[in-house]
């Protein structure tokens, strides 16, 4: 990519873009306000892939709601690639795939939005999609008139087929054009963090991908070698980054990926991949085939609890403290003063712990807040058994298994 040489406050107040040829002033930035908290909800992409259809959509919208997971939190419903056909039509507007939505489109996000649920869709700031499908490159403001004639809410913008372009000032673009055509939308980067977006992404879009593309595994990378890229294990997204949390915030969030809760993996890992999200303050945006789905995944997704930590108006993504013979002590700040703290077993092994809170106190380094458990007594709740353990008062004394977490709130 070439050198950025222009200021962002210029790029995003008069940078003049192009659409079909034509000039255009911009005023603008991100719609503020719109996720004040991690956005929730569900993406076609990690299971089905370009394979999408009304149908699918429809029941996933139901399933939403009949099982409680909307009353939870999760409210997008996200089309990932695949949603158009591979052409526009004669005035350059992206066209729906008549056999997949046999009903329209604007159909289904009505359909989406009378079950109290939010609707989005996807595309690309390159010439194509990663599956070929038309990109927005040279189409920014066209397609966002589009989007707003559709009434979604969410438009996740990816970053394929994009050789000579300026990541900040694409994605500037595309964020004006939305601002432009006036309807609200949550502007989501899909930029892989090549770009390092969340130096710049803040004034852009409500989040902002922090890595390559999720696989379902507990530490794993798996190469795809048809496209010499990467696929990477949850706790290797988890820590892929560093220094970066301090730029993550309400309205601003690094995103770690679309979940693959329920997609394969072991229900502890499952587990903890939930509970690693919800520590980050990441998007909680699920993956899996709800009709599907088992009532162990169920319960995992919409843990109260653990929802209430991602959702937490502080807005603060957690860190991990420390990390000996593969046990590892994460920590998040909590808007009531209080911390949610998980203990992380990393290991192939059962791990034993004995852990002296007094003997390990909590600084955090980007944001100053402070636990002294020499001064303070916290009380413990355990957020996954739902259950009191004691205080900071005495040591914690638990045995975790291979892969497993134990998450508590620590309440004054």
């Amino acid at each position: 990519m070439k050198k950025i040489t222009i200021s962002f406050l210029t790029l995003l107040t008069s940078f003049v873009g192009f659409s079909q040829g034509n000039k255009v002033n911009q005023t603008g930035g991100k719609f503020e306000g719109l996720a004040m908290a991690p956005p929730m909800g569900w993406n076609s992409w990690n299971t089905f892939e370009t394979n999408i259809n009304e149908k699918l959509v429809k029941e996933t919208a139901d399933i939403m709601v009949s099982t409680g997971m909307a009353a939870a939190g999760y409210k997008y419903i996200v089309l990932d690639d695949g949603w158009m056909t591979r052409e526009r039509d004669a005035n350059g507007d992206l066209v729906p795939d008549p056999i997949k939505f046999p009903s329209g489109m604007k159909a289904l996000i009505d359909y989406v939005h009378s079950k109290g649920l939010k609707f989005g869709l996807y595309n690309c700031a390159g010439t194509q999609t990663c599956a070929g499908y038309p990109g927005t490159r040279g189409y920014e403001y066209q397609d966002a008139r589009f989007y707003a004639s559709l009434e979604i809410d969410y438009l996740k913008y990816d970053w394929c087929n994009t050789a000579g372009i300026n990541a900040p000032e694409a994605y500037a673009t595309m964020s004006n054009a939305l601002k432009k055509a006036g309807r609200p939308i949550v502007f989501s980067l899909c930029e892989w963090g090549d770009n390092k977006p969340w130096e710049w992404g803040e004034p852009i879009g409500n989040l902002w991908r922090i890595s390559g593309d999720i696989y379902p595994c507990f530490d794993c990378e798996f190469h795809h070698e048809e496209g010499n890229w990467s696929s990477w294990g949850f706790m290797k997204i988890a820590e892929m980054r560093k220094d970066i949390r301090k730029y993550s915030g309400p309205d601003h969030w690094n995103d770690f990926d679309m979940m693959e809760v329920g997609d394969g993996m072991t229900n502890t890992e499952d587990k903890t991949h939930f509970t690693m999200w919800s520590m980050l303050a990441s998007p909680l945006i699920a993956g899996n085939d709800f009709r599907k789905m088992s009532k162990e995944t169920l319960a995992i997704l919409t843990n109260k609890a653990l929802i209430a930590v991602n959702q937490d108006k502080l807005g603060i993504q957690g860190f991990k403290l420390s990390a000996v013979d593969g046990l590892e002590v994460w920590v998040k700040p909590l808007s009531d003063g209080n911390w949610a703290v998980t203990f992380l077993n990393r290991t192939e092994v059962a791990k034993n712990i004995n852990f002296d809170w007094k003997k390990n106190p909590i600084k955090d380094p980007d944001f100053g807040f402070e636990a002294d458990f020499n001064k303070t007594i916290f009380k413990l709740k355990d957020l996954w058994n739902n259950k009191d353990i004691g205080t900071t008062n005495k040591n914690l004394m638990v045995t975790i298994a291979s892969h497993d977490v134990i998450t508590l709130k620590l309440i004054k």
